[in-house]
């Protein structure tokens, strides 16, 4: 593990990279140059959603950089209101249309559920969402597909049901909200996990885990980032940070030449979880309508 480019075996034979780039609000600046400037840095995995608005943007960078699309892994997911069979298809070619690509590499359903109500039949509008991306997979129109923000009991109503199970689940992941016990169980049933957000958005962190970050990043001659990256990349997680500056962009490349000792793995998973940045797969969901235009 001492490159960004060294890469998993997925559960289904594809593969995938230690660390991506995340696409989420990429936005407010020249963000196609963003891109381009993290493919210039050597980022080949690259994740966006219906949701960003940046699915656009990422396919002009890919175009325009030359690098052939199967150097590429690009992920894309669904949003909460396109779930279900028939909704499932037209967003995943509203996707293709955006990014201007004829398959993508990774599609995920964004969240588990809508209302939180008991009873709401999410788990009933999973499985037909599941059914359409196994056909659209079928069809050559995705390589993989996987979930995201799922708990073990959303995923065990997929694993129950489905002929081809997920091969990532995409999770909130970084120190103060580890989730440990998700972890386990992707891990435990050969389902990848991949931290969104896995440097916490900048959440102010309490005294005492902002010194043990601090103190390991003093050791290592590292920044607290790259600390909270070699972290995931250590437990078997796939991190996929944001930076709009080149600087930054290298910075979290820059992991793989170093290692946590196991102890310094446990003090960070055993931090309190004080950083969660409120967004729950149950009960509160961020909402808005999608633009078809988009």
């Amino acid at each position: 593990m001492d490159h960004i480019n060294n890469v998993y075996t997925l559960n289904d034979g594809n593969k995938i990279p230690y660390q991506g780039y995340g696409t989420y609000q990429v936005i407010g600046q020249d963000n196609v140059q963003i891109i381009k400037t993290a493919i210039q840095c050597g980022y080949r995995f690259f994740d966006t959603a219906s949701l960003y608005e940046t699915e656009r943007a990422l396919g002009q960078a890919i175009r325009e950089s030359r690098i052939p699309r199967k150097d590429f892994i690009i992920e894309t997911k669904l949003w909460i209101q396109e779930r279900g069979y028939e909704n499932t298809r037209r967003a995943l070619y509203a996707s293709l249309e955006r990014l201007q690509m004829d398959y993508v590499d990774l599609y995920l359903i964004h969240w588990p559920r809508e209302t939180g109500e008991p009873d709401e039949n999410w788990k009933g509008i999973n499985l037909d969402t599941w059914r359409a991306m196994e056909e659209l997979l079928a069809e050559g129109k995705i390589k993989s597909i996987g979930c995201s923000n799922f708990l073990p009991h959303h995923l065990d109503s997929l694993l129950k049901n489905c002929r081809i199970k997920p091969v990532v689940n995409q999770l909130e992941l970084h120190p103060g909200y580890s989730q440990e016990a998700t972890v386990q169980y992707c891990l435990d049933h050969d389902i990848r996990p991949m931290a969104w957000s896995p440097l916490g958005r900048g959440k102010q962190m309490n005294d005492a885990n902002r010194y043990i970050l601090d103190t390991l990043a003093e050791k290592y001659g590292k920044s607290t980032a790259q600390i909270s990256l070699r972290f995931l990349t250590q437990k078997g997680i796939i991190p996929i940070p944001k930076a709009s500056s080149e600087i930054h962009m290298k910075s979290n490349m820059e992991i793989f030449d170093f290692s946590l000792s196991k102890e310094e793995l446990s003090m960070i998973s055993c931090m309190p979880q004080t950083t969660w940045l409120g967004e729950h797969p149950d009960f509160h969901i961020p909402t808005k309508k999608m633009n078809p235009d988009q």
